[in-house]
């Protein structure tokens, strides 16, 4: 009787645990029809985000090209009329066609403009918020560009230039208003008011327990990732161009920062990357889908990739990936005061569901990035099919609950979503 009782509990847990992994199969992926309403009211929200302001005005920075900003809701208290550095990158994914194609090249022309303005690309478009920047994706915006419109040699090199200006100047600077290049040749998120919180907005994520309150501590796995990423393009460039001993630099240097990555980031037990806090010499605690920026950038060695793979069921649910891995004991970060952190469990990014499916595809994962795009398109599809609207973020562990609030209103549109949203329907649905 006890034998029996032991293996029926056996088979019953069998079963439960199967039960709470079969979310890793996916859903099934809509149709070209199913997906075309949500396709056309992407087609006709882009007008809303369209802004051109030639001229300063007040705090708004003027810029020679139109441009698009992140949300447009009428009537909303929370109005954007700036251009965003990290937003415009995802917002174009998607337009890399002749329709955009003038629309394209002039917010890059924008975020060129800034720097030689400026020294810096910064946050966004205002005057108050060019003490720091945002996740530097420069170089992509330039070589996806130069690859769809075939821009040419002379007008690649000239991008790329602003591109090592901003690296030099702004990244691998080691000193105030730049001290961001602070240990063993990495770098880290900073704001010249020199405060955690403002230096943590830099990074995009505000807010995330990730840096425990103290950003100006810790080198992010993203950033650094980031500037390899930035370190091989320029090597691609002059390699394109025949310099081969600037070429043979840069790799030099990408090669290093992939080693310090390696050494000061990476956890052989765990199967991920984590961000380095330099002032307590040991890794962050907090496992997030920064981790999977190495592979997007080509960062990651096969190894690592095979076992950034198998730990990305500590992030998928139902609905997609889950920023961070595990809900928070507490939904605030503590410190002087309470911030909500919504760049962690239980929301879901488009930008971040974008680079780890790029990172998937570029390692041969194929199938894992197609069933976490199917999953994402499926949850942005259900909430509009539902409520007729794209949201900022999702709520991917329950997907029909609204996602955690930030410090900021909730807002609908949405640019990033929408463009992300289109980029992986015309790749996973319309052209298979």
């Amino acid at each position: 009787m006890k034998r029996g009782f032991e293996m029926g509990s056996k088979t019953k847990m069998l079963k439960n645990r199967l039960g709470a992994l079969s979310f890793l199969k996916g859903p099934a992926a809509p149709s070209g029809q199913d997906v075309q309403p949500a396709l056309d009211y992407i087609q006709a929200y882009w007008h809303n985000l369209k802004r051109y302001h030639p001229k300063d005005e007040d705090n708004l920075v003027g810029l020679p090209k139109p441009f698009l900003v992140p949300s447009f809701e009428e009537g909303h208290e929370f109005d954007y009329n700036e251009l965003y550095y990290w937003d415009s990158y995802f917002m174009i994914q998607g337009m890399f066609d002749e329709q955009h194609k003038e629309l394209v090249l002039g917010i890059i022309e924008n975020l060129a403009y800034l720097f030689k303005r400026f020294k810096i690309i910064p946050n966004a478009s205002r005057l108050y918020l060019t003490s720091r920047s945002q996740p530097p994706f420069f170089t992509s915006f330039i070589w996806e560009a130069y690859e769809a419109y075939d821009m040419g040699e002379k007008w690649l090199g000239e991008m790329l230039a602003i591109a090592e200006d901003e690296y030099k100047i702004v990244w691998m600077g080691s000193r105030k208003p730049n001290a961001r290049c602070v240990h063993k040749d990495l770098s880290r998120y900073y704001d010249f008011n020199y405060l955690h919180d403002i230096a943590e907005a830099e990074s995009g994520w505000d807010m995330t327990p990730r840096f425990n309150r103290k950003a100006l501590d810790y080198l992010p796995i993203d950033l650094n990732s980031l500037l390899y990423k930035y370190e091989t393009d320029f090597a691609r460039y002059y390699k394109l161009v025949g310099k081969h001993d600037k070429a043979e630099s840069w790799e030099k240097a990408a090669k290093h920062r992939k080693r310090m990555v390696s050494k000061l980031m990476w956890s052989n037990l765990r199967g991920l990357f984590y961000d380095y806090d330099y002032k307590r010499e040991k890794r962050g605690s907090v496992s997030s889908l920064a981790a999977y920026y190495p592979m997007w950038a080509g960062l990651a060695t096969k190894e690592q990739a095979a076992r950034l793979v198998k730990s990305l069921r500590r992030f998928e649910n139902k609905g997609g990936l889950a920023t961070t891995d595990l809900p928070q004991l507490n939904k605030y970060v503590p410190g002087v005061t309470f911030v909500p952190t919504q760049w962690a469990h239980p929301n879901g990014w488009a930008p971040l569901h974008f680079l780890v499916i790029q990172g998937l595809e570029r390692y041969g994962y194929h199938e894992d990035a197609r069933r976490i795009a199917i999953k994402w398109i499926r949850t942005n599809l259900d909430w509009f099919n539902k409520k007729h609207i794209f949201l900022e973020k999702y709520n991917v562990v329950q997907p029909s609950r609204p996602p955690e609030k930030g410090l900021y209103p909730s807002q609908t549109g949405f640019g990033w979503t929408n463009a992300v949203f289109v980029a992986l329907v015309k790749k996973y649905i319309l052209e298979k």
